[in-house]
């Protein structure tokens, strides 16, 4: 039986999903996401699956043959943070991750409560550093 993605995009309309945020302060935070993700990445908002925002997407093939497509750079809106994706992990990231300000690290996740408590600029260059590794990992997306 082949593998399906539960993570792929959707039809469903940013604009909805990030209008159902209770969180006013959430709410502007995420559509500062939205417009600085769209800028450093190039490309449209485009939900994958029922909560994740993504940007960009790139294919992707393991060593074990899986293999799917899936955003480069993203966020979501979860029940106490906001998780930012940064497709290329955070290994190459440890001095701009000294200076982004209060945040929790996952494997792929970036946790933040308020966007208020990072530095917009050093998340930018986060942002930029991830594409260029993503893309120079899997060229030709």
């Amino acid at each position: 039986m082949a593998y399906e993605a539960k993570t792929k995009p959707t039809d469903v309309d940013v604009a909805a999903y990030l209008d159902k945020i209770d969180d006013p302060r959430r709410r502007e935070d995420c559509d500062a996401l939205v417009a600085l993700m769209s800028r450093v990445s190039g490309c449209p908002a485009t939900m994958w699956g029922p909560t994740m925002v993504g940007f960009d997407r790139y294919h992707y093939v393991y060593d074990s043959g899986h293999e799917g497509d899936i955003f480069v750079i993203g966020f979501s809106s979860r029940k106490s943070e906001i998780s930012l994706y940064l497709s290329s992990g955070f290994e190459h990231q440890a001095k701009s991750l000294a200076k982004l300000g209060k945040h929790k690290l996952g494997k792929a996740c970036l946790y933040v409560k308020r966007l208020s408590d990072i530095d917009l600029d050093v998340l930018e260059t986060m942002l930029k550093a991830s594409i260029a590794e993503t893309k120079r990992r899997y060229p030709g997306g």
